[in-house]
């Protein structure tokens, strides 16, 4: 939920927030991009030189600092003025924040559907419903140990983060080459795969 300039209130769809997610990634409004980049990167670099509690601690500290001296500025400058203003932040603190019955329900049934499609899509691997899918998996968790060998999750998550704010605009600028590229690849790959399970016995694919 969210307030509007009259203070009433009104729900956020899925869409809405999808749509503001594209916007940062994209960087369609800059100062506001670079404020969530900024600040994301920031907290991630934090966590390298100290722990999630001291981190944690410290934003808390932060954060506190700063409201409590706003809301001293602001009854000092009320009792010289003598005015009435009333809290500083009023407007904030009769927004409504918590989740309805009906939203905690739509969460709960994704977060459900996603973790059934999970758990049938590993047993699939796992238990080798289809070999070449199997081995894909197993090629790609090879490929994690040399990666996990090189980085922690910390470094991953950096370099997560710089790749969310950086490839979605570098692959507008550079939609065509990229596309030709990526089909290349593809055509390339979908040959490979093909000799695999002309040569593995059982590897083809049941629809073929």
């Amino acid at each position: 939920m969210q307030a509007t300039a009259d203070g009433t209130k009104k729900e956020c769809s899925w869409s809405s927030w999808k749509g503001q997610a594209i916007d940062l990634l994209y960087w369609r409004n800059v100062k506001q991009s670079g404020a969530v980049f900024g600040s994301v990167l920031l907290l991630l670099f934090s966590l390298t030189q100290f722990s999630v509690v001291s981190v944690g601690a410290y934003l808390a500290l932060a954060a506190l600092s700063a409201t409590i001296s706003f809301r001293i500025y602001k009854s000092v400058l009320q009792a010289v003025q003598k005015t009435d203003e009333g809290h500083p932040f009023k407007s904030y603190l009769e927004v409504e924040i918590s989740l309805s019955q009906d939203q905690i329900g739509k969460y709960a049934d994704k977060a459900l559907l996603y973790s059934n499609t999970c758990m049938k899509e590993l047993r699939r691997l796992f238990l080798v419903q289809d070999l070449i899918d199997s081995l894909k998996f197993a090629v790609l968790m090879w490929l994690l140990t040399y990666v996990g060998a090189l980085f922690n999750g910390l470094t991953l998550l950096i370099l997560a983060v710089v790749s969310m704010f950086s490839m979605p605009i570098v692959y507008e600028k550079n939609q065509a080459q990229i596309d030709q590229y990526v089909g290349l690849i593809r055509t390339q790959v979908n040959s490979v795969v093909g000799k695999i399970q002309a040569k593995i016995p059982g590897a083809k694919r049941k629809e073929e």
